[in-house]
C-alpha cells in the first residue's frame, strides 16, 4: 500500500477512537515512557506538543518538568523546510502557527543545538516495527535528523504500527516505539531484518 493511502487509512481509524480509548491509551503509553532508562537518564528531551488524534504529550511535558528535565520543542521554517527545538519552561511560552499546531516563541525560548539534545520523540502517523514512519509530509525531521546522533523514540497507539511501511534511502528510522501494551525495539528489529 502506498504512503498517502496507508496515512489516510491510519488517520481514519485514529478518528474512530473514542475520548475514553484515547485518554486510557495516552496515559498508558505515558507510564511506559518514564520506565524508559534513555528518559530516566537523559537531561534534554525533544518532544512535540501534541495535537488532535495525536498521543497526548502535555502531561509527559509536564512530568518532564517535575523530574527537573530541559524540554525542547521543535519550531518549523515553511520557507526552506529547516527546523530548530526551543527551550520552554511553561505553555505560555507557546503560540498557534499553522494548522493549529503550537510552537514555541523564538523571542522568549532559547535556541538548544542538537548535540545538547539527549533524546527526539520523532512524531508520525504510521510506523512500521523497524522504525520506519510515515509522518505528515514535511520532511522536517528528516532533515533534522540526519545531524543527530542521540536516541529517537517514538509513541505510538497500536492501531498506527503495522509490519511493513514505504521507506526511501534518505528516510531515518527511530530506535524505539512506545506503545500503550508493547515496547518494540527497532534497533533490534534491523538487525534481525537487515543482518
Amino acid at each position: 500500500m502506498d504512503k498517502k493511502r496507508l496515512r489516510n487509512q491510519v488517520r481514519h481509524s485514529l478518528q474512530e477512537m473514542n475520548s475514553e480509548q484515547f485518554m486510557l491509551s495516552s496515559l498508558h503509553i505515558k507510564e511506559n515512557f518514564f520506565k524508559e532508562p534513555s528518559i530516566l537518564e537523559g537531561k534534554t528531551i525533544a518532544i512535540t506538543i501534541s495535537n488532535k488524534q495525536e498521543v497526548d504529550t502535555k502531561e509527559i511535558i509536564e512530568m518532564l518538568w517535575t523530574l527537573n528535565k530541559r524540554v525542547v520543542v521543535p519550531k518549523c521554517n515553511p520557507n526552506d523546510r529547516s527546523m530548530n527545538f526551543y527551550e520552554i519552561e511553561n505553555f505560555n511560552q507557546l503560540e498557534n502557527v499553522y494548522m493549529d499546531l503550537q510552537e514555541p516563541i523564538p523571542e522568549i525560548t532559547r535556541l538548544v543545538p542538537s548535540e545538547n539534545i539527549d533524546c527526539i520523540i520523532v512524531p508520525g502517523i504510521v510506523f512500521d516495527v523497524n522504525g520506519y514512519r510515515i509522518g505528515y509530509g514535511g520532511g522536517y525531521y528528516d532533515r533534522y535528523l540526519t545531524h543527530f546522533n542521540g536516541m529517537l523514540i517514538s509513541l505510538a497507539f497500536n492501531i498506527q504500527v503495522k509490519e511493513k511501511v514505504p521507506s526511501e534511502n534518505y528516510d531515518i528510522p527511530v530506535d524505539l516505539i512506545l506503545t500503550e501494551t508493547d515496547r518494540i525495539d527497532c534497533l533490534e528489529n534491523r538487525k534481525e531484518f537487515y543482518g
